[in-house]
């Protein structure tokens, strides 16, 4: 046996791997490589490769392995099986010396798990008669759910879905209350293949209209055929599929249980869709962040690490699950980590706040969370009669996060509560967002509030962060929301996208294996979420020390006389004035149609009705709003309750506020039940008479296209075919294809044509495939004569297969890895001699936006030849023809078209691997930042 034979490791070959997996799927985390993660399922490991992993492989332990290892190895096990053969069978103590360690219930969680559903079937495996939630009750009888009893009653909700049509990656909206079915039936979702969509239940009957506007928007967004919920929201359900028309099926979670049947579970993937996310819409309307299974394991993992979680700890909730800190940072967190979740509607907690610290002793919580609202409302609703005998000191890290954390809040809190046992240094002010999953930065565990004092005046004029003197009575106080999770990054830029220095206010933008990779049916505000690869946040902040500190969002931040003002600080400076009511002010800016300047307006809630009284609350406003920010508002409107409209989960809506304002609607009575019901009514005839429109007009449109385009397409096959000479089947099918985009009314727009025009002698053009409309617009853009590298697939059709071979295309093999490999090389003679081939690297499509990873095929014959690659990016032909669909629709087209990238120099084997690494790297950047999607490879 050779001695470099000895060397033979698991860990050894799995760094192999690593390493490889760095350079082509930087994307995926080291940690999740396992000797049994699928080398292109898991690790997106294409053909080639797979070839140079293996050629790695071999080089580190000296030995050639059988050329069938080629074909046959699909994980690192299977390579490490291929390596022992080449050696005599490992004995009994080398055997056991590889061989996974026997693992304990408590000790050890699941680590390998990949998605939600192997979470929850890891959990059922190992210890399914523990308990998993505990649904509280004042009395203690509240309904206790096994890891067994969640997974059983899932599969259950499950197979009546697949019963009533769900198809794989389809949205399921869930409208149900805390309780047991909430938990079986977003398992059960995930279990379908679904996507879970949480929306929250109507709540007052005074504001049902603008509920189910708000709900509609969600539903025409995600397009679910499905909404769940309870017999008692049926009603409401009802008044939602006659706003939305993609919704078909109101089902409630009583009849889900019914189902008898058998369960056939599809394949989950990590890169699939776990649930949508629609943000609670405080300054604008919803947006669905598309979270993956990774995103959120990566997510709950990081989380875990900072505060230390475990199987010890019980983590009581009453945050709504419909709210990702709730149903992420709660839920989701505690099944990772096998700890206990006691949970209790949001309504029994604003019924009575004691429940939530009651439960937290009768539990011995060790976590538990809520927005800074929450602790605000125990210190303004509990009296020493209601605490007695509590005691709070289990309670290791209270989370504070979800929206702005009040200096005041959290020592107040402290102050009070230590009398009970709450520890100053359990506080734990956090920020997330739901486009990071849910956390993003949090402090050192037990560390306690680190508050910051800064020059007032220096900060709003110029968004210095100065520490203020001791005496300075009139600073500004931020809260520290601590360090990034592992893994993540944050940073604070100018609006030129410019990195700040320390101590200055900016943008916030982040990234990390958390963050979402874009918005659910929304291009364009995806594009707006990214710049490059950070994202934008929404919120301004600045580091000091390291530490983040929050100032305020964005969009509600109002200019006045080149001064910043805060909303935030006023609105809780305002609701502490005897007479208003506390957490009912929005401070927002609006647009003077006369002066052109930006108006400050102070809305806030009073039930005082008396005259004078209310003058004087006018008074002690405008003296207020002088001292702290050295102006009087325009305008201070009191109104009465339910004028300051908030999100679910109790966030000033400014934005709908001020448009509330301008409308003139402010303390306007809400209309009856009957009248709202009326205008939905008349709203949803007018919207279908609209549709019904609109779909005749589509339908017209769809069949005027067909026709032009089995005219043309006919013309193009013909002259494909019997025209002689390359040039001028490529003109004929050029002209063709630029004519088919004139009589269908679809706009061609070309940035870079420069760069076509003075294509090289020999490249490879690579372009982003999104429709099969792709393959007619690089036709009509590009001027030259190219080879088109196609699926070998194609030859199996003569109609198509004739013009392609009469405009000599290459047709390769996707999954074969020795094709591969003997594709290559054809490839690299045809550069070699001069030709310009065309390849679509994704290698096929779908329906859904995004970019996906790319096969290195393309570029590694780019390498070996010495040739430069063009990015080209293709926009808006998915939504045009998107896959699966044989319904065109209107729309225009943008063609990007980059500069040429040279493959850097060098020689050798290894040289022209790291070139095509780089050539795919560059070319797939310049395409994302163009194509108006999300980048797929992601989390």
């Amino acid at each position: 046996m050779p001695e470099d034979q000895s060397k033979i490791s698991e860990e050894v070959l799995l760094e192999v791997v690593r390493r490889l997996v760095a350079e082509v799927r930087p994307e995926h985390v080291r940690e999740k490589i396992t000797l049994d993660s699928t080398f292109d399922r898991e690790l997106g490991l294409d053909s080639l490769s797979r070839v140079e992993l293996i050629s790695r492989v071999e080089s580190t332990f000296k030995l050639s392995l059988p050329e069938r290892t080629f074909a046959e190895a699909e994980s690192s096990r299977d390579l490490f099986r291929a390596l022992a053969a080449r050696r005599p069978a490992l004995g009994r103590e080398a055997a056991a010396a590889v061989s996974a360690p026997p693992r304990s219930e408590i000790a050890d969680l699941p680590d390998n798990a990949e998605t939600l559903v192997e979470l929850l079937e890891w959990h059922a495996v190992r210890h399914g008669g523990r308990i998993h939630i505990q649904l509280y009750q004042d009395d203690g009888q509240g309904e206790a759910i096994s890891y067994a009893g969640l997974k059983s009653g899932a599969e259950s909700v499950a197979g009546a879905l697949q019963q009533r049509g769900l198809q794989a990656a389809e949205p399921v909206v869930i409208m149900l209350p805390t309780g047991a079915d909430y938990f079986f039936t977003f398992f059960g979702i995930l279990m379908a293949g679904g996507i879970p969509v949480p929306i929250y239940p109507p709540a007052r009957p005074s504001q049902l209209e603008e509920h189910m506007r708000r709900h509609a928007r969600i539903l025409e967004n995600c397009r679910a055929r499905i909404l769940v919920t309870v017999d008692e929201g049926k009603r409401a359900a009802q008044l939602l599929m006659s706003l939305s028309p993609s919704l078909k099926q109101i089902v409630t979670a009583s009849e889900l249980r019914l189902f008898e049947g058998k369960t056939l579970l599809p394949a989950v993937r990590p890169d699939d869709i776990a649930f949508i996310q629609y943000t609670s819409g405080s300054t604008g309307n919803p947006k669905g962040v598309v979270l993956t299974h990774a995103n959120l394991l990566a997510n709950i993992r990081a989380m875990g690490r900072a505060v230390d979680a475990g199987p010890g700890d019980v983590f009581v909730s009453w945050l709504p699950l419909y709210h990702d800190m709730g149903l992420i940072g709660a839920w989701l967190g505690s099944l990772y980590h096998a700890a206990l979740y006691v949970v209790m509607s949001p309504l029994s907690f604003l019924a009575r706040p004691e429940r939530w610290l009651r439960a937290i002793e009768r539990h011995k919580g060790t976590l538990s969370a809520s927005p800074n609202f929450g602790y605000e409302y125990c210190l303004h609703h509990l009296r020493d009669a209601d605490l007695d005998g509590l005691d709070l000191s289990s309670w290791r890290a209270a989370f504070n996060g979800a929206e702005a954390v009040s200096p005041a809040t959290i020592e107040q809190f402290t102050a009070f509560f230590s009398a009970y046992g709450f520890d100053a240094q359990a506080m734990t002010p956090v920020y997330g967002l739901a486009e990071s999953s849910v956390g993003l930065a949090f402090p050192p565990l037990r560390r306690g509030p680190l508050i910051d004092r800064i020059e007032r005046d220096t900060f709003m004029r110029s968004q210095s962060a100065q520490p203020a003197g001791e005496g300075d009575a009139n600073a500004l106080r931020f809260v520290s929301c601590g360090v990034p999770l592992s893994g993540h990054q944050i940073r604070v830029v100018d609006p030129s996208g410019h990195e700040l220095a320390e101590r200055t206010e900016g943008r916030l933008e982040f990234r990390g294996p958390s963050a979402t990779t874009g918005y659910y049916r929304d291009a364009e505000k995806t594009r707006l979420l990214f710049d490059g690869e950070w994202l934008d946040s929404g919120d301004l902040a600045y580091i000091a020390g390291g530490e983040l500190y929050l100032t305020g969002r964005i969009k509600d931040i109002i200019i006045r006389a080149g001064r910043n003002i805060y909303p935030d600080e006023l609105e809780k400076a305002i609701g502490s004035i005897e007479g208003i009511r506390k957490g009912c002010v929005a401070v927002f800016g609006a647009g003077d149609l006369t002066t052109g300047t930006e108006r400050l307006i102070v809305l806030a809630e009073t039930r005082i009705e008396d005259a004078d009284k209310r003058v004087k609350l006018q008074q002690q406003v405008n003296a207020l709003a002088t001292d702290l920010i050295g102006t009087p508002p325009d305008e201070v409107l009191l109104a009465p309750p339910g004028s300051v409209l908030k999100t679910s989960s109790g966030k000033i809506r400014r934005s709908a506020s001020r448009q509330m304002y301008e409308k003139g609607q402010i303390g306007k009575k809400s209309r009856s039940l009957f009248r709202q019901l009326s205008g939905l009514a008349l709203s949803s005839a007018t919207a279908q008479l609209r549709r019904m429109a609109g779909s005749l007009k589509a339908s017209a449109f769809a069949l005027y296209s067909w026709s032009a385009f089995v005219l043309l397409v006919l013309f193009a096959w013909l002259g494909t075919v019997l025209l002689p000479g390359d040039r001028l089947r490529w003109k004929a099918a050029g002209s063709i294809a630029r004519l088919l985009a004139i009589v269908t009314r679809t706009p061609l727009s070309i940035t870079g044509i420069e760069n076509l025009e003075q294509l090289p002698g020999a490249c490879v053009i690579v372009v982003n495939h999104t429709s099969y409309l792709d393959s007619f617009v690089m036709a009509a853009v590009i001027p030259h004569p190219f080879r088109p590298v196609v699926k070998a697939e194609f030859t199996g059709r003569m109609l198509t297969r004739l013009p392609l071979e009469k405009l000599r295309a290459e047709f390769v093999e996707r999954f074969d890895t020795g094709k591969s490999v003997e594709n290559t090389g054809r490839l690299v003679r045809d550069l070699e001699g001069g030709e310009r081939l065309l390849f679509f690297p994704e290698g096929t499509f779908t329906r859904i936006p995004g970019l996906q990873p790319f096969y290195l095929g393309a570029f590694k014959a780019a390498a070996d030849a010495g040739v430069p690659v063009i990015p080209v990016a293709i926009r808006g032909t998915r939504s045009i023809l998107r896959d699966g669909s044989w319904f065109p629709r209107h729309g225009a087209v943008t063609v990007t078209v980059g500069e040429a990238i040279e493959p850097a120099a060098g020689s050798g084997q290894e040289k022209s691997w790291e070139r095509a690494v780089a050539l795919r790297r560059d070319a797939r950047s310049f395409i994302l930042r163009h194509c108006g999607e999300p980048d797929l490879a992601q989390g």
